[in-house]
């Protein structure tokens, strides 16, 4: 088998922003050519490692990660909705594999992903369907927080899963880097009512947001969360957009020490690269298992703070 590292930073601003970043067509460009080096890459399976924004897991039952064995994305802003093509065998297998070697992933038959799954799928792959995929969710966004080390050796044990399958695997991870979106996303009980009762029971109960509701919040706070940036009145340290924290993220990823996320504290990661850098989680199970599988070390493609999509931007990959 061989596999492919592909890591990228996502944003529903990447498609609603009120101004566009300095480096908007440098980050194009990259997308370009990454898609390029996939399609002649030609792989059999995707594992996509991603994680979600109260749109498909909600804290009334939060697992620390999850398996989908058939999985659809929903219309929020920045996503893109449909089926995915997931191969079901190899999903259970990867499962019951991981629950053999000391890892407790739950399974979903019916996974709904958001814009922290399909849009880094469409933007790389050119559909939702158009490889076969096991989506691998991460809860990135909320406490309890999954440890750094957990995420870590969950992603070596997928490592050790694919190498058995004598298949081209491309590690697909969406996330980060810096930011901190809490505007939208409040702690749990620290929103108003409805927002709480939507992040507990996604509208289940009341007095929470029918689904129509919570996606059209979404919708309309990031725009007015766009043009807030373009005035001034959201800044770089409002949105914890952080070159320190990703550089320390990435030089540590690009050497493949990745032992050294063990001891690294949420807290305070947190405190410095946002709640948004958490998803960063995806790319570190995605490096360790193309590390176990024998994969070259990562390299940055880009990296940029664009402020005006409310993210720093990475993208990162590895033949």
């Amino acid at each position: 088998m061989s596999s492919f590292l592909l890591c990228a930073s996502h944003s529903p601003l990447n498609y609603c922003y009120a101004r566009k970043p300095d480096r908007w067509e440098d980050i194009e460009q990259v997308y370009a050519e990454l898609k390029a080096t996939v399609e002649e890459f030609r792989p059999e399976l995707v594992f996509a490692f991603g994680s979600d924004h109260f749109n498909g897991f909600f804290l009334k039952l939060m697992p620390a990660f999850c398996i989908g064995s058939a999985a659809e994305a929903t219309t929020d802003i920045g996503g893109f909705s449909g089926k995915l093509n997931v191969p079901e065998s190899i999903a259970i297998d990867s499962i019951n594999f991981l629950r053999a070697n000391g890892l407790d992933p739950a399974v979903s038959y019916a996974m709904t992903l958001d814009h922290a799954f399909s849009q880094t799928l469409t933007r790389i792959l050119g559909g939702l369907d158009r490889y076969p995929t096991v989506p691998i969710f991460i809860n990135c966004i909320t406490e309890p927080y999954v440890p750094f080390k957990r995420t870590r050796l969950m992603g070596e044990a997928i490592g050790h899963f694919i190498s058995k399958l004598r298949k081209r695997v491309l590690l697909l991870a969406s996330g980060g880097m810096s930011h901190h979106p809490r505007r939208y996303y409040p702690k749990y009980s620290g929103g108003d009512d409805s927002v709480s009762a939507w992040q507990l029971w996604g509208g289940d109960r009341p007095p929470s947001f029918t689904r129509e509701e919570w996606l059209q919040r979404l919708e309309d706070m990031h725009h007015e969360g766009a043009e807030m940036i373009t005035r001034g009145e959201r800044t770089a340290v409002d949105m914890h957009l952080n070159p320190e924290i990703d550089q320390r993220f990435l030089n540590i990823l690009t050497r493949n020490e990745l032992e050294l996320f063990d001891e690294w504290d949420q807290e305070k990661t947190v405190e410095e690269g946002g709640i948004g850098f958490m998803e960063l989680q995806a790319w570190l199970a995605a490096a360790a298992a193309h590390k176990v599988a024998g994969g070259a070390k990562p390299i940055v493609d880009i990296y940029a703070v664009t402020k005006e999509l409310g993210i720093a931007t990475g993208i990162v990959h590895a033949a």
